[in-house]
């Protein structure tokens, strides 16, 4: 089978990304990638053209997320469409709205990774204001949502989501993302320290509860520093305690060692529709402690500590107890990696996907 595949450069979409490549080309399907938001680093782009069986399209057109998007999603549509008729793939994945809706006979399937009206909820309580951006960003993902054959989502809270804001089609499914378990270490000796992974920038991933928890415990905080446009909040001056330290973004190298060497994940986000590090760290038997979410008791039940929502002091409490407690940290570090190998491995998800890919091939093309 010939799947082509969009993706974009920002964010953990990349990551999700690669996975489902990898996995895809080792079960010898054919892979067509199309790349937007920003061009790739340069050894990125060498290793994904040295695949057999993939074929590679970066680009850095802006994505549908972002201000004064609307001329470079026209543009960057029009050259995916060249490239569907170049290519003739059997299937599209489409990882952004907008390519729901382009012109080609060709059965579509559309991920809803997350959305801004979702995300302005989750951060300051109502829609975003009204505006001429964001009547053409409603517009366009319902244009897009419409135009799939189906619909996935992360997990269930983040399809809720996609059907209280849009016009969602009745064929729609949850896939929970997953990761490879061979990338992480997990029988490491871990000190007794504490990670975060995620935009420092974003205002959904509330970097701000780690620095004014107090809990006085080792804490790193690692993520880009620095937002790639205005669309959201950026960092402010930071008033580091003494036992935190912001690492800034890190290759996945490095992040993987950090895992490793990590007994905590913390996963502050009041916005998270799936969440691939608090996965990674699972898979790197951390413990994990999670705010009070509905998305983060869907995914992970009684394999993660929960602290009061968007709370600093009981964030710090929770942070605290764990610390000072061998046994505990322990126990949550083997509930996390048994539930992220039982419900968050990439082998899955793939087999999962290529499951859809062949219903919906076998029932024909897209109107």
């Amino acid at each position: 089978m010939h799947i082509l595949i969009t993706a974009d450069t920002v964010g953990g979409v990349w990551t999700y990304t690669h996975e489902l490549v990898r996995g895809l080309l080792a079960r010898k399907h054919r892979v067509t990638l199309v790349s937007f938001g920003a061009l790739p680093k340069p050894e990125e782009e060498s290793r994904l053209r040295g695949l057999e069986r993939l074929g590679y399209f970066p680009s850095a057109y802006r994505l549908e997320w972002m201000p004064d998007s609307e001329k470079d999603i026209a543009e960057s549509t029009k050259y995916l469409e060249q490239i569907i008729e170049d290519k003739r793939p059997d299937i599209l994945h489409l990882n952004q709205y907008c390519y729901g809706a382009v012109k080609a006979k060709v059965p579509r399937l559309l991920v809803a990774h997350s959305d801004v009206f979702s995300w302005w909820n989750a951060v300051h309580g109502s829609d975003p204001p009204p505006s001429q951006w964001s009547t053409w960003y409603a517009k366009t993902v319902n244009k897009g949502l419409s135009g799939a054959d189906m619909v996935v989502a992360p997990s269930q809270w983040m399809m809720d989501a996609l059907v209280k804001h849009y016009r969602v089609p009745a064929r729609r499914i949850v896939v929970y993302n997953g990761r490879s378990p061979s990338l992480f270490d997990y029988s490491k000796t871990k000190p007794n320290c504490a990670l975060s992974v995620g935009r420092v920038w974003d205002s959904g991933k509330q970097t701000g509860l780690l620095l004014t928890c107090n809990a006085g415990v080792p804490l790193r905080i690692v993520g880009p520093t620095k937002a790639p446009v205005d669309v959201v909040d950026s960092v402010k001056s930071l008033a580091l305690p003494p036992s935190v330290e912001v690492c800034g973004a890190l290759d996945e190298r490095e992040l993987r060692s950090l895992y490793a060497e990590s007994a905590t994940y913390v996963a502050t986000s009041r916005y998270e529709p799936f969440g691939l590090a608090p996965v990674e760290a699972a898979l790197s038997r951390c413990a994990l402690i999670a705010n009070d979410l509905p998305v983060f008791h869907e995914l992970w039940g009684d394999a993660a500590i929960y602290f009061r929502r968007d709370d600093a002091q009981a964030l710090g409490m929770s942070l605290r107890r764990l610390y000072d407690d061998e046994a505990l940290r322990e126990e949550y570090g083997g509930r996390a990696y048994q539930r992220a190998r039982e419900c968050f491995d990439a082998a899955r998800m793939v087999d999962e996907y290529v499951e859809l890919y062949q219903q919906l091939t076998a029932e024909g093309t897209s109107a």
